[in-house]
């Protein structure tokens, strides 16, 4: 039997002993999620896997890979690399801005070796490892203390300014939910929160005037007047809204979207993927895709709430505020509830980066569920409280 990379409780645990421990259902419940993109993606070419669809399946696989390599390894060691993790894909984000590459007017993305790599979206992976290990090390009494908010909200601003200057102002408003989000959960007093609030609430007309590039302010500007330019800024929101009315409750059959097939869609094999789905499968197939997610947050909420260590329970739940604000952003984005940004269905639109990314999170998530299952999971074997 292969050796394991740790011991519990002086025996020997083998990669078997994990794989078994697996949380299957979440894994059955991810490919399911990512079966139906794959078969989008066959329908946004259609009916064809060539143009996208088997370099879909390739990133897939690459991803199941690193979920595998991510439960195997020991939960100490991710304690460990956590900070590590976090100033590589720092590193990664702020080398965007001297080597990286311009698309659709923006340089967010890196060339290595023949890959095109997004670093914002490992870089998310690491926000929630890094503040993960740094309230596994702080104690209850501490966790409260204004003096304790200052060393996380470093760690999210540094990245949210760097998306800033790409710009990237969808993910950096993501990117900042998210580390706000394991804020709250770490603990910290309302009334921080409140003043956040009102303070951002009066930064409004600065941020306007001096942060927003003209294109986001239109953006803000059509997410509130869309019929006033529906041939130009318009055109995404106004044919999305058409391709999900048109979808009605149960679509126009698989591979029968009109709006789809004739390409009045924009982006439809990204970050619009969702109205194809709504358009072919109707209001029922939005809705399973939906419960799918909901299943997964509450398996990762599960896991987390199981966990006997704080910094499993921070992880799965960090993941669990990822994966949600991916999901509830795209899908209120294209039913125009929030302004058009990029920001991609999660682990359904075509991509690589996003989709690796995300798959080596729910890795780190089953890790916390293996360990703790498997009996390594408990508070004294990892020194935490």
């Amino acid at each position: 039997m292969i050796t394991g990379i740790f011991r519990a409780f002086g025996r020997r645990v083998s990669f078997l002993d994990k794989l078994a421990a697996l949380d299957f259902p979440l894994l059955a419940v991810l490919v399911l999620i990512t079966s139906v993109g794959v078969l989008m993606l066959y329908s946004t070419a259609g009916g064809s896997m060539e143009h996208r669809g088997w370099a879909q399946v390739s990133r897939l696989s690459i991803g199941m890979g690193l979920l595998l390599l991510a439960v195997l390894v020991d939960i100490k060691i991710w304690i460990k690399l956590a900070y590590p993790i976090y100033i590589f894909a720092l590193g990664t984000l702020f080398l965007v801005e001297f080597a990286g590459y311009q698309s659709m007017g923006a340089q967010r993305w890196l060339h290595i070796a023949n890959f095109s790599v997004q670093p914002s979206e490992p870089m998310k992976v690491a926000l929630v490892l890094a503040l993960a290990r740094y309230y596994h090390d702080l104690s209850a009494e501490k966790t409260v203390s204004f003096s304790s908010m200052i060393f996380p909200l470093i760690l999210i601003a540094l990245p949210v300014a760097l998306l800033l200057r790409q710009p990237d102002l969808g993910t950096a408003i993501l990117t900042m939910s998210l580390g706000i989000g394991i804020l709250f959960l770490a603990g910290i007093r309302y009334r921080y929160f409140i003043s956040a609030i009102l303070l951002g609430l009066a930064s409004l007309p600065l941020i306007w005037r001096f942060v927003l590039h003209p294109y986001q302010q239109q953006r803000i500007l059509t997410f509130l007047y869309p019929e006033q330019d529906p041939m130009g800024a318009g055109y995404h929101i106004l044919q999305s809204k058409i391709a999900l009315g048109s979808g009605g409750v149960f679509g126009h059959g698989y591979l029968g979207g009109t709006q789809n097939h004739l390409d009045f869609l924009p982006e439809k094999e990204t970050d619009f993927i969702f109205t194809v789905l709504a358009e072919e499968i109707g209001l029922m197939g939005s809705l399973g895709l939906m419960l799918l997610y909901s299943i997964a947050l509450l398996l990762m909420f599960l896991i987390a709430v199981r966990s006997s260590s704080h910094f499993g329970r921070m992880l799965a739940m960090g993941f669990g505020i990822n994966f949600f604000l991916h999901a509830f952003g795209n899908i209120a984005m294209v039913t125009g509830l929030i302004p058009v940004v990029g920001m991609p269905l999660p682990l359904v639109s075509y991509g690589g980066s996003a989709i690796v990314a995300m798959l080596f999170g729910f890795g780190l998530v089953m890790n916390v569920h293996v360990h703790q299952s498997i009996g390594v999971g408990s508070a004294t074997n990892l020194d935490l409280r």
